[in-house]
C-alpha cells in the first residue's frame, strides 16, 4: 500500500525540530530519563496518525492501527542511536509502517492466507488505486500486471483473494437492511434439504429390507438405484414384466408398514 509522506515542514521549523528530538533522545538514552522518551511519543502523535489514516481500509478500526503504530514509534525510540547523523522521523517512518504490514499480515485477515500472496494483494491494489488517478479509469489486469511485473492471472488471484480480508457474520443485518433487528445474512442463503428425511427413512426400513428375499431386494435396487424399467428388469431377472410389477408393489408394502411401525415406536418412546 503506497504511503504519502508526513505533512512537510518548513526547513525553518524542521530544525529546531530535529534539534529538539535528539536533545530527547539524548536524554532518554544517556540519562534514562523517562520524560524525555514519552514527551517524544506526544511529540510524533501526529505523524502517528497520518500514517495510521494512509493504512485505514475497509472496517478496520483507525484506532486499532494508531495503537500499532504507537508501538512502532517507542520501538523506534528505544532502538534508535542518538549518534547517527540521520534525523530520528526517517527512522521512525520506517519502523511504525513496518509494525504496520505485520499487523495486517498477521492479525487482520479474515482466513490464513500466505505472506506472499497477502503482499502481492496489498501491491495490486495500491497500484489499481494510482493507475486510476493517472488513467482516470479502472485499469485492466494486464495494465496492472505490467506496471508491478505480474501477469494478469496473478492480478486476478489477487482480487480474489482481497475478499478474504473481510468476514460476514451471518447473524448480521443482510446488506441493504434498514431494520438492525431484521433477519440474520444466514437466513437469507441456503435451503432446507429434503433428502434428510430420505437418510432417516432408510435407517427406519434397514431391517425388513434386509429381510426381503435376495430377488426382490435386487430388484428393488435395480429399480431405485438403477433407474431401470420394468421391462429392462424382467428380461434381466428372467420373468414377465407383469410378475416384477407385482414383485415391486409387495415389496414397496412391506417396507412402508416397517416405517410406520418405526415411526408409531418413536412416538410412543417419547411419550413414555
Amino acid at each position: 500500500m503506497a504511503l504519502d509522506a508526513a505533512p512537510p515542514e518548513t526547513s525553518a521549523a524542521a530544525k529546531p525540530a530535529a534539534h529538539e528530538d535528539r536533545r530527547l533522545l539524548v536524554r532518554y538514552h544517556e540519562e534514562n530519563d523517562d520524560r524525555a522518551r514519552a514527551e517524544l511519543v506526544e511529540r510524533f502523535m501526529p505523524l502517528v496518525r497520518h500514517i495510521a489514516r494512509r493504512y485505514q481500509r475497509g472496517n478496520e478500526p483507525l484506532e486499532d492501527l494508531v495503537q500499532v503504530a504507537s508501538l512502532g514509534l517507542v520501538k523506534a525510540i528505544d532502538r534508535f542511536d542518538p549518534a547517527r547523523t540521520t534525523a530520528f522521523s526517517s527512522y521512525a517512518v520506517p519502523t511504525m509502517v513496518g509494525e504496520l504490514k505485520r499487523y495486517f499480515r498477521d492479525f487482520s485477515w479474515a482466513v490464513h492466507v500466505p505472506r506472499g500472496m497477502q503482499e502481492r494483494t496489498v501491491a495490486v491494489q495500491s497500484t489499481v488505486s494510482r493507475l486510476s488517478e493517472e488513467l482516470g479509469r479502472s485499469p485492466s489486469p494486464t495494465e496492472v500486471g505490467e506496471a508491478i511485473d505480474l501477469n494478469a492471472e496473478q492480478v486476478l488471484e489477487a482480487f480474489e483473494v482481497a475478499l478474504a480480508y473481510d468476514s460476514l457474520s451471518l447473524d448480521a443485518p443482510p446488506p441493504g437492511a434498514e431494520d438492525p433487528d431484521a433477519s440474520g445474512y444466514g437466513d437469507t442463503i441456503g435451503e432446507e434439504d429434503e433428502r434428510f428425511e430420505l437418510v432417516e427413512l432408510g435407517v427406519s426400513i434397514a431391517p425388513a429390507l434386509s429381510d426381503l428375499p435376495e430377488r426382490e431386494r435386487e430388484i428393488l435396487r435395480m429399480r431405485f438405484k438403477e433407474d431401470m424399467t420394468q421391462s429392462e428388469i424382467a428380461a434381466r431377472v428372467g420373468v414377465s414384466q407383469m410378475h416384477v410389477s407385482r414383485l415391486i408393489r409387495r415389496s414397496l408394502a412391506r417396507l412402508e408398514e416397517a416405517a410406520e411401525g418405526e415411526v408409531r415406536c418413536h412416538r410412543e418412546e417419547a411419550l413414555t
